[in-house]
Formats: C-alpha cells, sequence, structure tokens
C-alpha cells in the first residue's frame, strides 16, 4: 500500500486531497473546532482525470530553473519577516520591533498611501511554503511559523479594543501611537470647562512628517473646533480655534518643524485676547487679536489627542508624555520651568482641568490627575472589524467604501478583496505546507468575516462591486475559498466563492462572446481559475465553458510571443499584437495567472494546447522576469516587460514589493509544478516538460529521474527506478517539434510517427532500471504578429531568441538567406563560441529571453527580404510581394521541408511559374530565381 500523502503533498494538489491534520502546535479552541469540522478524507474532484503532484514529490535537478530558484531562496531565507509584519502589527496597536516596512505598495508612504499593504506579505507566505515543500529546509517552515503566530497574535489584537503601547518617555513612561494604527485618544466631555482663559501643554515625540495631524482636536465639526497641529502645510506647528469654519480661524504658526524621534514641549495659552505659542519653552508666535476662547466652543463633541475633526487628515504617529490643560493662562516662567521635569514637581502643578502623565504600560485608559477623573480611553478611528475572523494589515473601512463606491479612486479604495486573497491564500499555503492549525483558523476566519460582509450585500451591489475596475478586483480569491471548502466541507465556504460571480463575464465568455476589449488583464484572468474550481464544487456547467473560452480569447489572439499578455495592463482589441507592443506591455502577473489557469484546464481536458502554452510562458516570460542577480532585499522580479526595440528590464519597478515582485517570488519556488500529471486513476504518467528533475511516484513505487541540460540540449532521459508497474508514458511533443521527435526505450525506438503538438504514448509495464530517451530536434523559426505579418519574434525550439542591440527602431533583419532543407533559419545566423544559445546575425548578438539581464534587447523585429538569395547565393532579382505582404521567398519556404535539393528546386519552379503567371515576377527574372537555386548550396 502506497504510503499516505503528507500535508506538504497536498499542497499543489490544490487542497483536494485532505485528511485530518497531525497538529504539531497546540491549536486556540477556535483552531481546534476548525480541524475538527475537517471531513476525514476528501477525494480530488471527479471533473479532473488528471491530477498534478505535489512539489514535494518532484525534486529540481541542475539547470537554468534550479539557478533563478537559487537566487530567489536566497532571498526568501535572509529577508527580515518583521519588515512584513510591520503594516499588520501597526494597524493592531501592536509593537513593531522598529521594523521598517517594505518600501512601494506595501508601506503607508507607497503609491496611493499603501491603500494594498498585506498583499506582499500574503505572496512572501506563499512562497516559504512553497520553498518548504519544494527543498525540505527547515529554515523555510520555521519562518512560516513565526509568521502565522504573529498574524495569530495580530487578528486577536484586531477583535479586542486598543491597548496603550507603552515606551520611553520624556520624564518616564509614554504612550506611543504607531504610525497605521489609527489611534487616538478620547477624553471626556467637558474637559474644557468652558473656561475664557487656558494653558494647554503637551511633550510629544512626532515619528512621521505627515502634514496636518494634530496633537489635539476640541471641537464638534469642521466649523467649530480647537486644534494644536504638529505640522501645518508650511511643515510648522500652528494652533488655531473657530466657531465659523476655516476662514474664519485665529491662528499662531510656528517658526520651525518639529524634530522627529525628538521630544518637543508644546503650550499655548489664551488670555484677555492673546494667544502665544510655545515650542521648548520659547515663544515663537503671539497673536493680540484672538477674540475666541474655549468657552466660545461650549461643550465640544469631540475631544481628541492625535484625531483631527477633519477626517482627510491623518492620525498623529508618534508618543505623548505629559498632556496638562490649566484654566489660566501660564506666565513664560512657568512654561520654561515645565522644560525640566513633571508638572507635578513645578510651580504650575498639574493641570487643574485634565492632567495626563501616559504612565500607564497595560490596558487601554489613562488615568487623569486633575481631580475631576476625567478618565481618556484609547480608540481607534475606525472602531473595530465587524467580525473576529478579520484580518488586515488596513482598517476595515476600504471594504466599507466599496459597497457604495460608483466610481474607481485607487487613492481611497485600491482592491481589498485582492489584498484579502494574497493573505487568505499565503495562511491556506501555510497550513497545508506545516500542519499548523492557527494558519487553518486563520484562513476559516476570514472567509467566515468576507461571508458576513457580502451575504448581506444585494447582487446588485455585488455585480457593480466587481465590475469596478481596481477597486473591485478580488483576484484569485474564488480559488482560495473553493480549496479552503474542499478541507473544511463548510456550506458556507462554497457560498462565498459563488458571492465573486461577476455575471456579465461569465455569461458572456460561457457565450462565446469576447468582450475583452478594454478590461484590465489581470484583474480577470485569476477570475477563471477561480471558476474553473467552482465547477469542480457544483457541476454548473457556464463556469467551465466560459474558462475554456475565455482561455482562447487571450491564447493566441492577444498573446506575445513570449507567452505574456496585456498592454499598459490592460487588452485592446482581438488580434492586435504589432498595435499594441508597447514599454509597458506583458505584466508578469499575467502570465503567472495564465499558467494557472493552463494547468487548471488541463486537469480537466487533455488538450495539448495548454501545455504548449505553459512551456512558451514558462521557458520565456517566467523565467525571464527574474534577474540573474542576488539581493538581499528586493526579489528582482519585473512588472512589466517592455517588447519595444531597445527596452531595458527593470527588475525593481514602482519602489518594490508590487503584485509581479509577490508573483515573481511564488513562480520562483514551484517552477517543478506541471512537469508531471498523472491520470486520477494512475494509468498513466504525463511528461510535459523537459526539465532535470527527479520524480517520486510513491502510489506506483517508482523513481522517474530526468536528465537534461534541455534547452541547452535538444532532448532528455528518463530513467526509472524502483519497483514494477503498468502504465502509459505520454511524452508531450511540442507543437513546434518539427523537426523530428525520437523515443527509444531502452534503446529500441518506438515506432509510430508522432504528431507536433500531440503526446507519445508508450504503453507497458516500468521496471526500475528502464531508460527513455527522446531526441527533440530544435530549429529556428518565426512567429509573426497577427496584425503585421512583417513584425516578426524569433524562436530556436521553446525559446524566445532577442537581439541585444541598444537600438530604438526595429531591426531590420533577412533570414531566408541561408536557409536549411528542412526550412530551418538556423544557418543563416552565427553560433557565438562557447555560449550555448547565443547566436549573431548583421553584427547584433541574439540571446535567450530567459536571461535575466539589463541588456537593451529587441524581442520584435521587422522582417527584411529585399532581394532573392538562395544558399547566400544572390540571383540579383528583387524578392516581390503579393497585396497582403506574402513574398516570393516566403511562399516558396513555406513548403519546407525539403527531402532534398530537387524537392526544393520543384518547389522553386512551381512557385516561379505561378508567380510569373499571376503578373507578379518578369518571365526573365524568373528564370533567374530558377537559376540561382540551382546553383546554390543548401545546409540541411
Amino acid at each position: 500500500m502506497a504510503p499516505p500523502l503528507s500535508r506538504r503533498s497536498l499542497l499543489q494538489t490544490a487542497a483536494l486531497a485532505v485528511a485530518a491534520p497531525a497538529v504539531s502546535l497546540a491549536p486556540t479552541a477556535r483552531a481546534a473546532a476548525a480541524v475538527a469540522e475537517a471531513p476525514a478524507a476528501t477525494a480530488a474532484p471527479a471533473a479532473w482525470t488528471v491530477q498534478p503532484f505535489a512539489l514535494d514529490q518532484v525534486t529540481l535537478g541542475q539547470g537554468v530553473f534550479a539557478d533563478k530558484r537559487k537566487l530567489m531562496l536566497d532571498h526568501a531565507r535572509g529577508y527580515d519577516v518583521n519588515r512584513l509584519l510591520q503594516v499588520f502589527r501597526a494597524n493592531a496597536g501592536l509593537p513593531t520591533a522598529d521594523a521598517v516596512a517594505p518600501g512601494g505598495w506595501e508601506g503607508l508612504d507607497g503609491e496611493a498611501n499603501g491603500n494594498l499593504r498585506g498583499h506582499y506579505t500574503g505572496h512572501f507566505i506563499t512562497m516559504l511554503a512553497q520553498a518548504w515543500a519544494g527543498t525540505g529546509e527547515q529554515v523555510f517552515a520555521d519562518r512560516l511559523r513565526t509568521m502565522v503566530g504573529a498574524l495569530t497574535e495580530v487578528r486577536e489584537a484586531l477583535r479586542k479594543d486598543p491597548v496603550v503601547l507603552s515606551t520611553a518617555g520624556r520624564f518616564g513612561t509614554a504612550a506611543e501611537n504607531v504610525r497605521g494604527s489609527y489611534q487616538y485618544v478620547d477624553l471626556p466631555s467637558g474637559v474644557l470647562g468652558g473656561t475664557s482663559a487656558v494653558t494647554l501643554s503637551a511633550w510629544v515625540k512626532p515619528t512621521h512628517d505627515g502634514n496636518w495631524a494634530r496633537v489635539f482636536d476640541f471641537g464638534d465639526n469642521t466649523t467649530r473646533y480647537m486644534y494644536l497641529a504638529a505640522r501645518n502645510a508650511d511643515g510648522v506647528p500652528r494652533f488655531a480655534i473657530t466657531t465659523s469654519g476655516p476662514g474664519a480661524e485665529q491662528g499662531l504658526n510656528g517658526t520651525a518643524a518639529l524634530p522627529l524621534n525628538q521630544w518637543s514641549h508644546l503650550a499655548v495659552t489664551i488670555a484677555g485676547g492673546t494667544g502665544i505659542l510655545h515650542v521648548n519653552g520659547t515663544e515663537v508666535a503671539r497673536n493680540t487679536a484672538m477674540t475666541l476662547t474655549p468657552a466660545a466652543l461650549g461643550t465640544p463633541v469631540n475631544n481628541w489627542l492625535g484625531r483631527s475633526n477633519y477626517a482627510a487628515d491623518p492620525v498623529f504617529a508618534g508618543a505623548y508624555d505629559e498632556f496638562n490643560i490649566w484654566s489660566r493662562a501660564l506666565t513664560a516662567a512657568e512654561i520654561t520651568e515645565l522644560q525640566s521635569g513633571r508638572a507635578t514637581d513645578s510651580s504650575a502643578g498639574r493641570g487643574d482641568l485634565a492632567a495626563y502623565a501616559f504612565d500607564e504600560t497595560s490596558g487601554g485608559t489613562f488615568a487623569d490627575a486633575s481631580g475631576r477623573n476625567l478618565t481618556a480611553t484609547l480608540r481607534r478611528t475606525w472602531g473595530g472589524p465587524s467580525h473576529a475572523g478579520f484580518l488586515a494589515a488596513y482598517p476595515e473601512t476600504q471594504f466599507i467604501d466599496l459597497e457604495s463606491r460608483t466610481s474607481s479612486d485607487y487613492t481611497k479604495v485600491w482592491a481589498p478583496y485582492y489584498t484579502a486573497h494574497k493573505i487568505l491564500r499565503g495562511v491556506l499555503d501555510a497550513y497545508l505546507a506545516t500542519d499548523d492549525a492557527r494558519a487553518l483558523d486563520l484562513a476559516s476566519g476570514m472567509c467566515g468575516w468576507m461571508y458576513s460582509r457580502l451575504s448581506k450585500l444585494p447582487e446588485s451591489t455585488r455585480q457593480r462591486m466587481w465590475g469596478l475596475f481596481s477597486s473591485g478586483e478580488f483576484g484569485g480569491i474564488v480559488e482560495a475559498v473553493c480549496d479552503l471548502h474542499a478541507i473544511t466541507g463548510k456550506a458556507e465556504h462554497l457560498a462565498l466563492a459563488q458571492l465573486f460571480d461577476l455575471d456579465r463575464l461569465i455569461d458572456s465568455c460561457a457565450a462565446n462572446t469576447d468582450i475583452l476589449d478594454g478590461l484590465h488583464a489581470n484583474q480577470h484572468i485569476p477570475i477563471f481559475t477561480g471558476y474553473l474550481r467552482l465547477y469542480d464544487a457544483t457541476g454548473e456547467r457556464r463556469y467551465l465553458d466560459a474558462a475554456r473560452n475565455f482561455w482562447d480569447m487571450v491564447v493566441p489572439h492577444r498573446m506575445y510571443g513570449i507567452g505574456g499578455t496585456s498592454t499598459g495592463e490592460f487588452w485592446k482589441a482581438r488580434d492586435v499584437i504589432a498595435g499594441t507592443i508597447s514599454a509597458t506591455t506583458a505584466e508578469t502577473c499575467c502570465a503567472y495567472n495564465m499558467l494557472k489557469l493552463s494547468r487548471t484546464l488541463f486537469f480537466h481536458d487533455q488538450a495539448p494546447k495548454y501545455m504548449d502554452y505553459y512551456e512558451r510562458a514558462l521557458y520565456n516570460q517566467v523565467l525571464g522576469s527574474k534577474q540573474d542577480k542576488a539581493d538581499a532585499e528586493k526579489p528582482l522580479v519585473t512588472y512589466f516587460i517592455g517588447l519595444t526595440p531597445g527596452h531595458v528590464r527593470d527588475y525593481t519597478p514602482k519602489q518594490g514589493t508590487t503584485c509581479c515582485e509577490g508573483t515573481g517570488m511564488e513562480s520562483a519556488t514551484k517552477y517543478q509544478d506541471s512537469v508531471y500529471f498523472r491520470k486520477a486513476d494512475g494509468s498513466a504518467l504525463y511528461v510535459n516538460l523537459y526539465s532535470p528533475s527527479t520524480l517520486t511516484w510513491a502510489e506506483k513505487g517508482l523513481t522517474v529521474t530526468q536528465t537534461t541540460n534541455y534547452p541547452r540540449e535538444q532532448g532528455t532521459t528518463l530513467t526509472l527506478s524502483g519497483g514494477s508497474a503498468a502504465f502509459e508514458l505520454k511524452l508531450r511533443v511540442p507543437s513546434w517539434a518539427t523537426a523530428g521527435f525520437r523515443v527509444t526505450v531502452n534503446g529500441r525506438a518506438v515506432s509510430g510517427t508522432p504528431t507536433p503538438g500531440g503526446y507519445v504514448t508508450v504503453s507497458r509495464t516500468w521496471r526500475g532500471g528502464d531508460v527513455v530517451r527522446i531526441a527533440v530536434p530544435f530549429r529556428l523559426r518565426v512567429e509573426k504578429a497577427l496584425d503585421d505579418p512583417s513584425l516578426q519574434t524569433l524562436f530556436y525550439g521553446p525559446v524566445n531568441l532577442v537581439g541585444r542591440n541598444s537600438a530604438t527602431g526595429y531591426l531590420e533583419l533577412g533570414l531566408y538567406r541561408n536557409a536549411g532543407l528542412s526550412g530551418d533559419l538556423l544557418p543563416s545566423l552565427t553560433p557565438v563560441t562557447g555560449k550555448p544559445l547565443h547566436y549573431t546575425l548583421n553584427g547584433t548578438e541574439f540571446a535567450p529571453f530567459f536571461e535575466g539581464t539589463e541588456d537593451p534587447t529587441h524581442a520584435y523585429f521587422r522582417r527584411a527580404e529585399p532581394g532573392v538569395v538562395f544558399g547566400n547565393t544572390d540571383s540579383g532579382v528583387a524578392n516581390p510581394a503579393r497585396s497582403d505582404g506574402t513574398t516570393l521567398l516566403d511562399e516558396i519556404w513555406a513548403g519546407a521541408p525539403f527531402g532534398g535539393k530537387s524537392a526544393l528546386l520543384a518547389r522553386v519552379r512551381s512557385t516561379v511559374d505561378a508567380w510569373v503567371t499571376a503578373g507578379l515576377l518578369g518571365a526573365a527574372d524568373g528564370r533567374t530565381v530558377v537559376r540561382t537555386a540551382e546553383r546554390a548550396t543548401f545546409a540541411a
């Protein structure tokens, strides 16, 4: 009997054959309950006629994939995970260990103020899970447990009222507001006491230079208020009071910015029509025309330290030590005295209206020492989550705003359910990789929270939400929720997955109506992988039909040669390729998600086109998106791969931590996920990719080792070891493999003629020691842009070759000059000695796209065959063309391969005769062309 699959083995089988976990860490009560609800063993979907192997069942051998993965594994080992956790801990008001959040999209200062923060952490957790499954290195499991533990603490903190974060103060302890926590101190009503003379004094240590963050703000709204801002629009402190809105403010402005991360003392006095602002004991502003006092405000409703009555203003980030309010104006001497000690030890004494020392080290309240017992309370601006399962690195407000939003504004709401998906996927992968029940509890809790929100919304609201560009993007959340449902069996989880139906998209694609023009590409690609999983769970046919038809709308109709799609993140009209090439083509996330969709479609329908595409995108865009360089701080993955002439790849896009860097981390740790598949009944083994690797097929008691340097080697060898088993070995014949595909088993040729774009099947009882050798000869070929046949890209076997040239216009190249009888264009290029897959042509070096360099590259070139040349013999005759651009040489070489020179000459003569008859070529020139071909010498 085959040994049971480990939890790590289940990671790549989409959570579809799950046994109750053997918990290695003490679970919480909720975690234990979630585990108890899981069915003992759920089978793979009946619709999956083919299933993948887990990452820990396929080991990468040495080669281009292992080299790229090593760079990413080094990054995964070394990057400080506390930096990724910083935004989560800050949101929950927890200590952040002084960690600095990653830049770009993952911090509060990046694009759109970090409204996507948390997404990158989810990607990183998935990378760690895949790294652990693929390598077995304990460091990755340890890091996973650290991150899951931290997120568990974050969720617990979010469930409760905020708790004081104590820090070293000016005189003792102080209360810290971590930036991103949205916490402030709420003082009781009546704190100002209706006084007509006042002194307000505070020690503050700002940690961020955001303008208009309030030290305090007392008021009812944006009409009646009194505030002190640490920085105004000019970056200096400002005090203001008004009963008639901002246009009527009576104010005091400082003269210099408060230093960050240092204690500063601020004091404001008002009495007798004069207001004075002191900074660190020095008067910096005086207004002798101040007619307003706190008495004019009455009894303000909002009495806040750190929060503004203007909702758009930032919350004060930093620490508070003493805050005092006196019902008189302190003298300059008294204010100076406050610089050297606590108020209680000064001649002024504690404030008689309010006095907070912030000496508390626990709890969520602050004692008032004024004698008025005005206990203050620590609060969040957004209150707290609507459900105990909420887990995010920002408040729930983005989700709430989306429900009423009718237009997209990513500076306000930036794909909150997309971010939720990345976190959910990460913790789910962590559970599958490590059996950590806390991770399952986090995943189940998140889905419970999402269901509690979405199930209450009218269907029309959800349809509007999911149709919004960017704001309504939800990524692959449906797939993740379906995977969780396969573990828990909870009806609520399946119901949640269906709440993400985007009916207009599903119904149009199911009817094979192409509506992709103008849509945001990566917002929609992962949706269909999720809908396939919904088909698995529900049997609803429209999900499957929609996914199949959608794929066909992208491949090849919106696909560049490298397998990528989209320009500037969006799709244009069908079959427009040349017309969409730009510096922002081929968003890397799109390729990642098209690979996921292709493999999932293959599980339902073993159409070779899916694995042909998989090879194309994997060996070109995905490999080429990772720079061949080590970096401790960055994964070095492209966002876009521009296909314009002379484009230089940017491996540190948008300040880092983009969606594509996240998926890039995942891609680089699962290169082996589709090398082998098995039939659901175990009757066949599919070899989809020729990649150095070892498969442990425990159910058969066999190990299959694939030895190759593919694609630098034009073939591969499979060696079996272990016991014996009868099954069909299915070897993929790439659609480009037109130069012959040969298979031998133990030295004997397998009969039959392999069909490019199919599978060769070898059926026998396999035994340890069997050796299968596969020869896959490469040819150099071109692929033409659908809308401009003269714009072409060059392939050698599966490898896209790009010119390295700094020119910013399309290179003009001719390739027929020395074409071989086989139709191979390679003889027209010159190999570079010592550099496999490198060639030169017309002074330009051509190299594999997958090499992650910073050379200026030309993925597309302009085909130029001005004269009729055979075997480097020039006829002197111009190469004529039809109205559609097809040239005489195109038509001649379309007959390749040729069995010999005589067959080629016959093709030349018949084609020339047809062109002369059609009036496209003069008779004399035709005879010259034929004579030239007769004299020429051709490569095989």
